[in-house]
């Protein structure tokens, strides 16, 4: 896997995040269309993985506070479990102008690394099952390809099950 961004994706605080950790990576880029809503499965259809493998990168706001699950984008959240493996009781997803100030993407473009506020991360744990996986690179149209225990790594983060069966 590449180090550095390549000419298949640009330089964003991801991608410098990561390459400042040393880990390695596979830039992921694809047109964006406008009017799609459902990033991860946008992402899934244009790169052409199986969307087990391509993850969202969400923010919730528990009552031990502001926390990131990362599920693969072919199934949902479970807000209980990630409320309980962030320490908490229970979930509801955040306000989008909250996520995307507290990230410093747009919602559609959120990737786990190089957020302004440093949260702590949860990613399910179906993606252990995957020499690598891919998660959004920090805008829409862009993703990131690694392995999950670089991405747990870079983060601090730790994995549980945290979709919904």
């Amino acid at each position: 896997m590449a180090k550095k961004p390549s000419a298949a994706g640009p330089t964003t605080a991801a991608t410098m995040a990561l390459t400042r950790a040393g880990v390695a990576f596979i830039p992921h880029a694809y047109a964006h269309d406008p009017a799609v809503t459902d990033f991860g499965t946008e992402a899934a259809t244009a790169l052409g993985i199986d969307a087990e493998r391509v993850f969202k990168t969400l923010m919730v706001d528990t009552d031990a506070g502001l926390g990131i699950g990362i599920v693969p984008v072919s199934g949902m959240l479970d807000l209980k479990a990630l409320a309980g493996a962030l320490g908490g009781k229970k979930a509801a997803m955040a306000d989008l102008a909250i996520a995307e100030r507290k990230s410093g993407y747009v919602v559609g473009g959120i990737s786990p690394f190089g957020q302004r506020t440093v949260l702590p991360t949860v990613l399910d744990d179906s993606a252990l099952e995957f020499d690598t996986i891919l998660v959004s690179g920090g805008r829409r149209g862009f993703d990131i390809e690694l392995a999950p225990a670089d991405l747990l790594a870079v983060t601090r983060g730790t994995a549980a099950r945290i979709r919904r069966l």
